[in-house]
């Protein structure tokens, strides 16, 4: 198994899992490989130190869901993609959107947790869906 550290066109970092070096030259050359944030498929493989399975050495700590991290990334692109990013005034929106002084629309941004409570309480539905980092613009 090759593990590369690869890092796309927009800076950001990530880990490729290859069968072989010539897994990996294969799936370069047809453009399979794309950063998980931005899908980029132009990127370059960093320096890496090697990875040693030593007698006794105990395994580094690994992402305990790595297969959900790529289908999360895709959901967050899709849903910044589908609504209107409002920022600190996500509680003032939501309540004007609610009360039908605004047009109906999706919308994303920040609350604090007593907002959210105070959301609540009025009926006005609102759920925290964190942004991946490096899709997340504030």
């Amino acid at each position: 198994m090759k593990v590369y550290d690869l890092c796309c066109e927009h800076g950001h970092r990530f880990e490729g899992w290859f069968s072989s070096e010539d897994d990996f030259i294969a799936q370069s050359a047809k453009l399979q490989i794309a950063c998980p944030v931005c899908g980029s498929s132009t990127f370059t493989k960093l320096l890496s130190a090697p990875r040693l399975n030593l007698s006794g050495a105990r395994a580094p700590t690994a992402d305990p869901h790595p297969a959900l991290a790529a289908p999360w990334i895709r959901i967050a692109r899709e849903l910044m993609a589908h609504t209107v990013d409002v920022g600190d005034r996500f509680a003032e929106e939501a309540r004007r959107i609610h009360y039908d002084e605004a047009p109906r629309r999706g919308i994303r941004g920040i609350a604090t947790q007593a907002e959210c409570r105070a959301l609540a309480e009025e009926g006005i539905e609102v759920a925290p869906l964190p942004i991946p980092a490096g899709l997340n613009p504030h």
